[in-house]
């Protein structure tokens, strides 16, 4: 159904009942995938299993967030039709694909082979850091078939709450875009926005206002096209965070989610300046990444097998490497965090040029 035929669909079905059917979406995807998840991992004989402890733990921390979400939507934050934009079509007929994936995913694992990337790609082009298998997935970032797998893996991953946590960088967005812009429309841009997920919940939030997309592969961005068909008020730029193809004080929000864990310790502040350097003075940062360390002790198993299990060579710096206090080196003001499952979201300004 279009997204504005649910919306209106939706209004007419009282607040509990649209509660109670999310919650039904979310456990038909939560404990098949969790199961699902046992299963894959007996196959690529990952050791270290969760006790019931840990599990208790981050099931709670998975429950909390799906009450936020219902809040966020009581609060009028974002629609009840975000709850219901999963492409569970698409993901059907692509988990059969994914699987067929997982034989040689294991072997990548097993050896420790990180280097498997697709001939004819001109790896100069992108950082050293870059040219890997991130999550043992075939050509790492570099392919569109790699692209097209992408959602349904972390989906699987976060035993489907990927999207969940994702809407969670849109409460201070909002709440950033009741102020002030410096046009007739603000300009938002989402950096590393891969497939468009975040895009296509911030294009259906915000249709008024103008976005734009910031991405280093330039297949993903393929897919990132077809997803926001729809959404004419999207730019996308295939360009490293790095350095940014835009002018000083040009954005009136910059978000971010989960990128900085995949970064080594010098990209991670490079990126942040970059986002400083684009925002405009008073603007507003919405970062979304895993929690750290200090953030969530209750967590510190999954966490600590979570890099070698997934090939995130840069993530155990980034459990130490505290995201507020690098924020604030580059000069944001930090002004909130909150959990969302597995993961945070810090939002922060710009100082004003007042200040």
């Amino acid at each position: 159904m279009e997204p504005a035929k649910t919306a209106r669909a939706l209004a007419r079905v009282p607040l509990p009942v649209t509660h109670a059917a999310y919650r039904v979406q979310q456990a038909t995807l939560h404990y098949p995938l969790r199961a699902l998840q046992g299963v894959l991992r007996r196959l690529a004989r990952q050791g270290g299993e969760a006790d019931t402890a840990h599990i208790a733990q981050a099931q709670a921390r998975y429950v909390a967030l799906l009450k936020q979400e219902i809040d966020n939507v009581e609060a009028g934050h974002y629609g009840a039709e975000l709850l219901f934009q999963l492409p569970m079509a698409d993901y059907a007929r692509g988990l059969p694909r994914l699987l067929s994936e997982m034989p040689a995913l294991f072997k990548r694992y097993r050896a420790g082979d990180w280097r498997s990337l697709p001939e004819g790609v001109e790896l100069s082009r992108y950082p050293a850091y870059y040219r890997r298998t991130f999550h043992w997935q075939r050509d790492g970032y570099l392919s569109r078939r790699s692209a097209e797998l992408y959602d349904l893996g972390v989906e699987l991953v976060f035993t489907g709450s990927g999207d969940v946590m994702r809407r969670q960088v849109i409460p201070p967005i909002a709440q950033a875009l009741a102020g002030p812009c410096r046009g007739p429309a603000c300009k938002i841009l989402d950096v590393a926005c891969g497939t468009g997920r975040t895009l296509l919940q911030l294009a259906r939030t915000f249709p008024e206002h103008d976005l734009y997309g910031l991405d280093l592969s330039p297949y993903y961005l393929q897919v990132a096209r077809e997803v926001l068909a729809e959404a004419p008020n999207v730019s996308l730029v295939a360009e490293n965070a790095e350095a940014m193809p835009f002018r000083d004080q040009h954005f009136d929000v910059v978000t971010s989610t989960f990128l900085f864990h995949e970064l080594p310790r010098a990209a991670r502040r490079a990126v942040l300046r970059e986002m400083f350097r684009v925002l405009r003075p008073g603007g507003t940062v919405v970062i979304e990444d895993s929690v750290q360390r200090s953030d969530a002790p209750e967590l510190a198993f999954f966490l600590g097998r979570f890099p070698e299990e997934l090939h995130e060579p840069f993530y155990a710096d980034y459990l130490q490497d505290d995201l507020q206090t690098v924020m604030r080196e580059v000069g944001f003001e930090v002004e909130g965090e909150a959990p969302a499952f597995m993961a945070k979201v810090v939002t922060g300004r710009r100082p004003s040029a007042e200040t």
